[in-house]
């Protein structure tokens, strides 16, 4: 009671801040509602952070003040893992296998908006350090809109992967461009001698980091085994060693940020490590750090000042005119088409990691003036925005390589070594029945056999009541399984397996035996703690190495007669849902139907030819009866497939995987609506996890809950 009493007590002036608890609930509160809400209204959750924090901070209702030292301590904190994640989610893989057309294209996307940035700076009557400073903000790329193209299947595209390469290369160049901007502005006395100096220190500095931290991390982890805990530590160790190092050479702490990132690349991969390091990151500081640049937007002065806005304007203006110019090169160096060259420029305009903590740091060492930093806060809004809208409708139509769209994940038997071998994780004893059903269904079409799981959670001690009570629930379910699936008349080989938690088991279990599908149970209802730290799908979702069909079935698969799979755009990797739904067709004698939605203004030459092209990419499947094609337009794609799907049985909805900064899984907005108004039977289908760069600040979150 006396701490409520102080707070309320406390001055307007003083706000809320001055309680470090109070200041620490409000920030949570912010960092946890905030981005949930942009999300839904399809806007970046960045978006949302940085409003909060102009809303709540000194120019707003004053619950946050800027110059707080716990959240400048967090927002430090956030900083460091911005550009550390920054540096560990560019693909270095992707960047070699495209290493002299992605350092072109670099070039290019680096090269002419530095150019570009520094006249502005200059016609603003910056000096040349300052203006060269604005001009490598202009010179960074944020593949914010990546999981929009995985979504969309063509991250095999050339250009794309380019694109992606190219990140690489400016992001290392505008950090080490921003370390000697840095260095000179606060060096009195600089010389070439001085200069030179610095930039020898720094080759050095980076070599040592690159490859010495390299090698020590893939030393560490060889001799630590599968000690998570240690090797989680060694790279949070890590990065403040080489943000101090680059503090002791006289460099920006980002930099050597940025570098232990790139260090660690390879070494973390996509293993259980990396993503400890990357969620704490993105659930906790690296929001806090956005929220704090909120705090620092002065939106009334920014309002008043003619000269600011005429600078935001041109700023904007020449960001994206010289990523347009550098894409239309790249298009005339390499002949790509328009709509590559388009998805090029898109891909490349977004301007958050790198840019924003650049500017953060220019502005604290007074290199930067506060209309310049408001200036590059809004760019930020409007690139983030425009950039993934862009991508998402210039990306659609692309040419692939990608090998999944010309053969099937799900083989015949005669085709592999191995039988085909269906994984059913069982939990609940009253969808257990069906999901046997549907397991057995597809097992017999491809002369397989279905694995029932069951997990029993470990104790601390193998005698422990709560394990033995969980071991009889287990074998009780596993008994009914196996007397279902001989009923069914498919081989079935029952599993019981004592594990940590029961994603980690599925996912182990299934990897074990060599599993082509895993088929789990899904329900509707989505609680709170879903949404906040996942479930048992979301986790398997993202961990197995093969397909995962998670069912909601509303009836015994054997009644079902209609099969519809909606395909959301004619490039979509839409032939591994297909033949699922042909492979269960083909033992209930039912009929599929491939259904896309186009725009209601669509004319009847080009539905007639898109129908045309549906077929073409269906036909590569070879099947033996094949689907009947539709082709509807409609304003609203999810309200069209709703309406077609109420003369169907079954609807089987493919999406792709990504995390976000909510932590969850990345599903495309329609994939959503239809999952949470469907009220006949739905299989959505997961393709494996693919090597992809995961941005801290992108996605749209949707969860499922276990039956």
């Amino acid at each position: 009671m006396e701490l409520i009493s102080q707070v309320l007590a406390a001055p307007t002036s003083q706000g809320l801040g001055s309680e470090p608890i109070v200041y620490e609930a409000i920030l949570l509160l912010v960092i946890l509602v905030v981005p949930i809400i942009f999300e839904r209204l399809r806007l970046p959750g960045v978006v949302g952070l940085l409003l909060a924090g102009i809303i709540l901070g000194p120019q707003g209702l004053h619950f946050l003040q800027d110059n707080s030292q716990t959240i400048n301590f967090l927002s430090n904190i956030g900083l460091v893992y911005l550009m550390f994640v920054a540096g560990l989610e560019i693909d270095l893989n992707q960047f070699r296998h495209t290493a002299n057309k992605s350092l072109g294209f670099g070039s290019f996307t680096f090269g002419v908006p530095m150019i570009v940035g520094t006249m502005v700076g200059r016609i603003f009557g910056f000096d040349w350090n300052a203006a060269i400073l604005i001009g490598s903000l202009f010179a960074t790329q944020t593949m914010l809109a990546y999981p929009i193209i995985n979504r969309l299947g063509v991250a095999d595209n050339e250009a794309v992967r380019v694109t992606m390469g190219a990140t690489a290369f400016t992001d290392i160049s505008a950090l080490l461009l921003l370390a000697v901007c840095i260095a000179v502005h606060t060096t009195s006395q600089l010389n070439v001698f001085n200069l030179i100096t610095l930039i020898g220190w720094l080759t050095i500095y980076s070599t040592v980091i690159l490859v010495g931290f390299d090698w020590a991390g893939k030393e560490f982890f060889r001799r630590s085994g599968e000690d998570e805990g240690h090797q989680f530590l060694f790279v949070i160790l890590v990065v403040f060693v080489a943000s101090v190092g680059a503090q002791l050479i006289g460099v920006e702490k980002i930099v050597g940020a940025f570098l232990a990132g790139l260090a660690v690349n390879e070494t973390l991969a996509d293993g259980p490590v990396k993503e400890k390091v990357v969620f704490i990151g993105r659930v906790l500081f690296i929001p806090i750090f956005f929220v704090h640049l909120g705090l620092l937007v002065d939106l009334p002065a920014f309002a008043r000042n003619i000269s600011t806005i005429q600078l935001t304007a041109l700023i904007i203006a020449g960001l994206i005119a010289s990523k347009f110019v550098a894409a239309i090169l790249a298009k005339l160096l390499y002949q790509y088409n328009w709509r590559e060259a388009i998805t090029m420029w898109s891909l490349s305009l977004p301007q958050v990691g790198v840019t924003v903590a650049a500017t953060f740091v220019g502005h604290r060492e007074g290199l930067l003036t506060l209309p310049v930093f408001n200036s590059i806060i809004v760019l930020m809004l409007v690139t983030s925005t425009v950039g993934p809208l862009i991508t998402s409708r210039a990306a659609v139509g692309l040419n692939t390589t990608k090998k999944n769209l010309v053969t099937s994940v799900y083989p015949s038997a005669d085709q592999i070594n191995n039988p085909f071998t269906i994984v059913v994780p069982i939990y609940n004893p009253h969808t257990q029945q069906y999901l046997i059903e549907m397991a057995a269904l597809l097992a017999q079409q491809a002369n397989g056999k279905i694995i029932p799981l069951a997990i029993a959670t470990a104790a601390a001690q193998m005698d422990a009541p709560r394990l033995e009570a969980s071991l009889q629930r287990s074998e009780r379910l596993l008994a009914k399984a196996n007397a279902l699936s001989k009923a069914l008349n498919v081989k079935s080989e029952p599993l019981l397996r004592i594990d940590d938690a029961f994603a980690q088991g599925i996912s182990r279990a299934a990897r074990e035996q060599t599993a082509s599908l895993i088929v789990m149970g899904w329900g509707k209802r989505t609680g709170i703690r879903a949404k906040l730290f996942g479930n048992v799908i979301d986790s398997v979702l993202w961990a197995s190495h093969c397909p995962v069909a998670v069912t909601r079935l509303v009836e015994s698969p054997r009644k079902i007669q209609r099969i519809l799979v909606p395909v959301e755009n004619l490039m979509a990797p839409v032939l591994q849902p297909v033949h699922f739904a042909h492979i269960l067709a083909e033992g209930l004698q039912a009929q599929v139907t491939v259904l896309n939605v186009c725009e209601r203004r669509t004319s009847s030459s080009k539905i007639a030819s898109l129908r045309s092209q549906l077929g073409l990419v269906v036909s590569k499947l070879s099947l033996s009866n094949p689907p009947e094609v539709q082709i509807i337009a409609h304003e609203n794609v999810a309200q069209a497939i709703l309406q077609a799907a109420r003369l169907y049985d079954l609807v089987v909805l493919p999406f792709m995987r990504n995390h976000t900064i909510s932590g969850g899984l990345a599903i495309s907005d329609v994939t959503t609506q239809l999952a949470r108004q469907l009220t006949c039977s739905i299989v959505m289908l997961g393709e494996p996890q693919r090597s992809q760069p995961a941005t801290a600040t992108a996605g749209v979150a949707s969860k499922t809950a276990v039956v």
